[in-house]
C-alpha cells in the first residue's frame, strides 16, 4: 500500500462519503490517482463503496494506533517507553533486529517499540508467514535488554504468555490459554503468538526482539490464507477492542514480566504458566526439527521451559519442536 492509500483511508474513517472530487484536492492529486489507490483493497479485508454522484464511504474503518493517545494512557510509565507507529511494515520484528545489529540503542535505557497497521511480511514460527489484514490485529515488536546471556534466556517466550493473558484479562477479555512454547489460543484454535529473536553472546549482554501479533477481528479474506483455524476477540467477546488502550495494557505487563525474568528468569512464572497450558496432561504429538514424532502426555514444563512429556521411553524433556493435539479425553 502507497502512503496516498493511507491518507485517503484516514479521511474516510468517519465511515461518510467523500467525493473524488473532494478527495483529489484536498491531497492535491488527480482523481484518477484517487481511485487507483483504492483498488483492490478487498484482499486485505477492507469493503470500500463507491457510489457515483456521492463518492466513496468505508463501510468497516479500522481503529488507528496513535501514538500519543498510548503514551496518555501510559501517564507516568509514558517515559519508559520509545514507541514508533508505522502505517506499513515488512516486519517490526526485522526493522528491531536491525537496529541492535547496528548498536544503534545500546545505551538507550528505554524499551523500543514499533508497531504497525498493516505488515506485509510478518513472520511467525520457523519463518511460517503470519498473515494480518489493514488494522484487524496488534502487531507489535519490543526490545529488552538482558545483561546476562542466551542461555540464561530459556522460557522467556512462556512468561511473555503468561504476561499476555494477565494483559487480556485486565481487559475483560478472559479465557484465553496458552500453547508450548508461544501459541495463544481460546477453545484450542488460535487466537495469537509470540516470536522472539536473540542477540548477543553465550555470557550476555543480549538483546531480545520480542513480537506478538494478536488477531482482533479477521476478514474472511485474510481467514482464507491461514493454513490453520483461527480466532479472534471479536469472535470471543463480539466487541471490537480499544487497540490503544489494548496495546498500552499489554506494555505495561510486559515491563513488569520482562524486568522479574531479568532477575530470576522462568522459575517464577511456571506454576502460572501451567494453569494457563491447554496442553497439559493431555495425549500430543511432537513434531521435531528432525522431522521425528514423538507421542505422550504432557507432564509440565522444566525450570528452564523446556516441555516435559511422559512417553513409552519415559519422561523426556523437549526444547523444541511443534505440539499438534493428539485427542482431548
Amino acid at each position: 500500500m502507497k502512503s496516498l492509500t493511507f491518507a485517503i483511508l484516514r479521511r474516510l474513517s468517519d465511515g461518510e462519503f467523500h467525493s473524488g472530487t473532494e478527495l483529489s484536492q484536498t491531497l492535491g492529486v488527480s482523481r484518477a490517482s484517487i481511485s487507483n489507490a483504492l483498488h483492490d483493497l478487498d484482499r486485505l479485508g477492507l469493503i470500500i463503496h463507491k457510489i457515483r454522484g456521492r463518492g466513496y464511504r468505508w463501510i468497516n474503518p479500522v481503529q488507528w494506533l496513535d501514538k500519543d493517545i498510548i503514551q496518555t494512557h501510559l501517564a507516568g510509565e509514558a517515559d519508559r517507553f520509545h514507541i514508533q507507529v508505522l502505517d506499513i511494515a515488512e516486519s517490526t520484528n526485522t526493522l528491531l533486529l536491525r537496529d541492535a545489529a547496528r548498536e544503534k540503542n545500546i545505551h538507550d535505557e528505554k524499551i523500543r517499540v514499533i508497531t504497525a497497521e498493516l505488515q506485509t511480511g510478518g513472520r511467525g514460527r520457523r519463518g511460517r508467514q503470519w498473515y494480518t489484514g489493514l488494522g484487524d490485529s496488534l502487531t507489535f515488536s519490543l526490545t529488552w535488554q538482558f545483561q546476562r546471556g542466551v542461555n540464561f534466556l530459556s522460557g522467556l517466550s512462556l512468561a511473555v504468555g503468561v504476561a499476555i493473558v494477565r494483559a487480556l484479562a485486565l481487559t475483560g477479555i478472559n479465557g484465553v490459554t496458552l500453547k508450548w512454547p508461544n501459541d495463544l489460543l481460546f477453545d484450542f484454535i488460535k487466537l495469537g503468538g509470540v516470536l522472539i529473536e536473540l542477540q548477543g553472546d553465550m555470557l550476555g549482554p543480549a538483546t531480545a526482539v520480542i513480537g506478538i501479533g494478536i488477531n482482533l477481528r479477521l476478514s474472511d479474506s485474510i481467514k482464507n490464507k491461514i493454513d490453520q483455524e483461527t480466532t479472534d476477540i471479536y469472535a470471543m467477546t463480539h466487541e471490537m477492542p480499544d487497540r490503544n488502550k489494548l496495546l498500552t495494557v499489554l506494555l505495561r505487563e510486559l515491563a513488569v514480566t520482562l524486568s522479574a525474568f531479568d532477575q530470576k528468569g522462568f522459575l517464577p512464572f511456571r506454576d502460572e504458566w501451567l494453569r494457563y497450558h491447554a496442553f497439559e496432561n493431555k495425549l500430543i504429538e511432537l513434531h521435531l526439527p528432525d522431522g521425528s514424532i514423538e507421542q505422550g502426555r504432557v507432564r509440565g514444563v522444566t525450570t528452564d521451559g523446556s516441555l516435559l512429556v511422559s512417553t513409552l521411553m519415559g519422561v523426556q524433556s523437549f526444547n523444541g519442536g511443534e505440539i499438534s493435539l493428539r485427542k482431548l479425553e
